[in-house]
């Protein structure tokens, strides 16, 4: 009998807002993660100690973050000591990476339970402490590159410029995530997958805004535009604000992983299965347009086509993003980011992943909807896409 990867439980915490003050920047990213951790097994009751592995993503792995923090966060949560734990850097499909390699994995034979997770707090390590002033690059990159490369802000702005949004349609789509978010938000629909954070009083995700009008987010400034930019990018007319951008965010996620065959000797009831999986790079400097390649890629190992998708999560680092991604895709925009996206439910790096499969999953369940598609942008120019099937 074949071997086949199901996710037998997936969770999040609430995001919180990713600056002091937030409601979960009071906790240090291990616990944060531990937490996640230690729930997912107890609401599935499971033995800690039959885990294979614990894969995790995280971006900034540096200071509380450092140090390999998903076998930290392991050890906090109360794991036994022989359960390992490893942390990998796909950038901001780091846990959408992880939850790939969790199910290869199974399917390969190597391993029976895997728990694929994701942790950022982001108003604890700040976005890009990890280069601490250095070059990232070296002198082969930019010798590949001697125009320069661009922070993802400027690539927003580029596919914005060549796909020919305006500062409206861009506010216009951000105002529909956070409308959706709040829609889910008021009607129940993330009590299933979002769990407690001990000390943490709420359970709402703190980044939604309702009421939020592309009239309102009509007052915010360009914030990427620096004069050097506006000199070597004279076709940008900077479109890219706060309000169309993904929030910097606190959050963690985890998603416990194994083969049918483990998970029916447990008595554990799958919810999903996963169908097939892509990676692709992309240009450096349209860096997150990598989510159109990587959808058709996967697509095509499914055997699939969008007709057949129910539900697509695209991560909204910013709005050109999705936006660019349904244009050259075709795919139906109804099916698009259903409970909102990150605009409004915030964007923890490297949960990410793992937080858009959360989402995914219970989305298919509330609609009996049987296949859903996630695809993540990621700095440097790659993506990842997968394909799940709900069981």
């Amino acid at each position: 009998m074949s071997t086949e990867a199901v996710i037998v439980d997936v969770i999040r915490t609430p995001v919180g807002r990713g600056k002091p003050g937030g409601i979960l920047s009071g906790v240090h990213p291990v616990d944060l993660l531990a937490g996640v951790l230690d729930t997912l097994v107890n609401r599935n009751d499971l033995d800690p100690g039959l885990i294979d592995d614990v894969i995790g993503g995280c971006v900034s792995q540096i200071g509380e973050q450092s140090y390999n923090i998903t076998r930290n966060a392991v050890l906090a949560a109360g794991f036994p000591e022989h359960v390992p734990g490893t942390t990998i850097d796909r950038q901001c499909g780091s846990s959408q990476q992880a939850a790939t390699f969790a199910a290869q994995a199974v399917l390969a034979g190597q391993a029976d339970i895997v728990i694929a997770c994701g942790v950022e707090s982001m108003s604890r390590v700040r976005l890009g402490s990890s280069a601490a002033g250095a070059d990232p690059y070296g002198s082969l990159i930019r010798n590949r590159y001697p125009d320069g490369l661009v922070n993802q802000g400027v690539s927003a702005e580029l596919i914005a410029a060549k796909w020919g949004f305006d500062r409206d349609e861009l506010d216009a789509f951000a105002a529909r995530s956070h409308a959706l978010a709040a829609a889910a938000q008021e009607s129940g629909a993330f009590a299933s997958e979002v769990v407690p954070v001990p000390g943490v009083d709420s359970l709402t995700d703190e980044t939604v805004r309702p009421g939020t009008s592309a009239e309102s987010l009509g007052g915010l400034n360009a914030v990427f535009r620096t004069d050097d930019l506006a000199e070597r990018f004279p076709e940008l007319d900077w479109r890219i604000t706060p309000g169309n951008s993904s929030p910097l965010t606190d959050g963690a996620s985890a998603a416990l992983i194994m083969s049918a065959e483990r998970a029916e000797q447990l008595g554990l009831t799958p919810r999903a299965r996963f169908r097939a999986f892509s990676v692709v790079g992309s240009d450096p400097l349209y860096m997150l347009t990598g989510v159109i390649p990587a959808t058709e890629k996967v697509l095509s190992r499914a055997g699939l086509g969008h007709d057949d998708i129910d539900a697509y999560e695209v991560n909204e680092a910013f709005a050109s993003v999705p936006l660019a991604w349904l244009a050259d895709t075709g795919a139906d925009a109804a099916k698009l980011n259903p409970r909102g996206g990150a605009i409004a439910l915030g964007h923890a790096l490297g949960s990410s992943g793992t937080r858009l499969l959360t989402t995914l999953v219970n989305q298919l369940e509330a609609t009996g909807g049987r296949y859903g598609l996630q695809t993540m942008c990621e700095g440097g120019g790659m993506a990842n896409a997968t394909i799940i099937e709900r069981i």
